[in-house]
């Protein structure tokens, strides 16, 4: 592929005028991963032909994997100002919205691709990933269940209704769709989380360790887990694999405030005044990642320093 590229960069340099082999550069450059060299390309086409959809299109495309969302809301609404029934672009801007948080747009977005084809489970999907956003959650899980319906093999859809039903309390029904995500697809360790939080929660704590112990296999560094699995095994009297577990956290997570204050507070009951003292300072000097207010630990501090 790279040989290609050069071959057609190299007729560019004697002949920059070749329109066609620059499109055909700039098509390349973008799927094969390279969007940033991509877009000077586009743009000089899109200077020469101001009335092609595709190429506003595929800038789009490029400004989108860019992470420039209002650039890539402008070519597509350029794409479609020429197109009109471009779904593509249309499936686009819709989720270019989502990331600029105008959910109600991206909403509009997805269901005129719907008036073209009424069985697009991705569709539905983000017009429930839009409602979900908003907080409108019975709106959210209506078009996650269109979702399901349409493809029951949409790990992410049966994670969001899992998810709402959660947040309405109902942790039985939360279970079955954690359940269904790991029937699919049995390496997602967030349905693992969700598990164990409501294993957790319910008092089983056999069912939570053992969750919380999958996905911390299969995902090393995911924190909240490690906050969760070091709050049981305290609870159980278990001090030093608390220390070991938060140890290990930050050797995995590197420098977390909360980890970081969790971690001297173990320290504390462990009688290591020491370590106490040092990771507290710690926690306040990442106090970015701190769930507690950085005044309530330097009060706790500066009380210990005091005596």
């Amino acid at each position: 592929m790279s040989d290609k590229i050069e071959e057609l960069q190299n007729i560019l340099k004697q002949d920059s005028s070749n329109f066609q082999v620059r499109r055909q550069l700039a098509v390349l450059l973008l799927d094969t991963g390279y969007a940033e060299e991509a877009l000077p390309h586009f743009l000089y086409l899109s200077q020469i032909f101001q009335q092609d959809s595709g190429i506003y299109y595929n800038l789009g495309i490029v400004y989108e994997k860019l992470k420039k969302y209002e650039n890539a809301k402008d070519a597509y609404l350029k794409a479609l100002e020429y197109s009109p029934d471009e779904t593509d672009a249309l499936y686009n801007l819709g989720l270019v919205y989502i990331e600029l948080k105008e959910y109600d747009k991206a909403i509009w977005c997805f269901n005129k691709v719907l008036e073209t084809d009424e069985k697009d489970s991705n569709s539905y999907f983000n017009i429930g990933i839009a409602n979900f956003k908003k907080g409108d959650l019975i709106e959210a899980m209506d078009n996650f269940q269109k979702t399901v319906d349409l493809n029951d093999e949409d790990i992410y859809a049966h994670f969001y209704i899992g998810n709402i039903f959660k947040e309405f309390e109902d942790n039985e029904s939360a279970s079955e769709e954690f359940k269904k995500v790991l029937a699919i697809s049995p390496d997602y360790s967030w349905a693992y989380y969700n598990l164990g939080v409501i294993d957790f929660e319910a008092g089983n704590i056999t069912g939570a360790l053992e969750n919380l112990e999958k996905t911390l296999e299969l995902n090393p560094k995911d924190i909240d887990a490690y906050k969760i699995y070091a709050k049981i095994t305290a609870k159980q009297g278990d001090i030093q694999k608390s220390n070991d577990i938060i140890k290990q956290a930050i050797k995995n997570c590197g420098a977390n405030g909360d980890l970081l204050y969790i971690y001297a507070e173990i320290k504390k009951l462990l009688n290591d005044m020491d370590g106490y003292v040092n990771y507290l300072q710690k926690a306040l000097e990442n106090n970015d990642t701190l769930s507690v207010a950085p005044k309530i630990i330097k009060t706790e501090l500066d009380k210990f320093l005091a005596q």
